[in-house]
């Protein structure tokens, strides 16, 4: 991940929680898709934030965690959610993840906030951790022409999307557009792809 991304989730965690989840209106696409796509099964949360996608996955009877870099965010997280399961590991690498294991991967706008050289990596251990017939659903803030960093000092890399379908290999495609996100109101692209059994 990188470094002042983490820094600025760190010292404006709390922000960012209200933010997400008493401001921003439900995100029904992201809620929409899991309905359409995600099975039974272990699940994780990929940058999971405040863990307001993480603690709904719970509520809908998913056996999920969620992970995080940030280890400001997972303090709201685990204040916000007491009863999810939360812990610290980053992008690319997310060590503390078992490869093939996994009926649902979630990945919810986070990868945009990676060096432009480790969205292949990332989203090639993304696509490792489906168990067989998993699935994964995978979205990032569309940023056009030039990286750039907010106010915040958060990084939003440009990239193509051939640059991450080029590393999701042994799937099925089952979504891939850019859309409007219904909490945000920025452009999104999604994609969900199922593991081949």
């Amino acid at each position: 991940m990188d470094d002042k991304t983490i820094s600025a989730y760190d010292s404006e965690a709390a922000a960012f929680a209200a933010e997400w989840e008493d401001e921003q209106s439900a995100p029904d696409d992201l809620r929409a898709a899991v309905n359409d796509y995600f099975s039974e099964g272990v699940t994780v949360d990929v940058g999971c934030g405040s863990g307001r996608d993480t603690a709904w996955l719970s509520h809908q009877g998913f056996q999920v965690h969620g992970v995080d870099a940030s280890r400001g965010l997972l303090r709201e997280a685990k204040k916000r959610h007491p009863s999810v399961e939360f812990w610290q590991d980053t992008l690319p690498d997310l060590a503390t993840l078992k490869r093939g294991r996994y009926a649902n991967v979630l990945c919810e706008t986070v990868i945009m906030h990676l060096p432009l050289v480790s969205i292949a990596p990332t989203v090639r251990t993304l696509s490792r951790l489906l168990a067989p017939s998993g699935t994964m659903y995978l979205t990032w803030r569309v940023t056009n022409e030039a990286h750039r960093r907010d106010e915040y000092g958060r990084l939003y890399t440009a990239f193509d999307a051939d640059l991450v379908r080029a590393e999701i290999e042994e799937c099925d495609w089952l979504l891939d557009q850019q859309s409007t996100s219904a909490s945000s109101g920025k452009t999104i692209h999604r994609v969900a792809v199922r593991r081949r059994p």
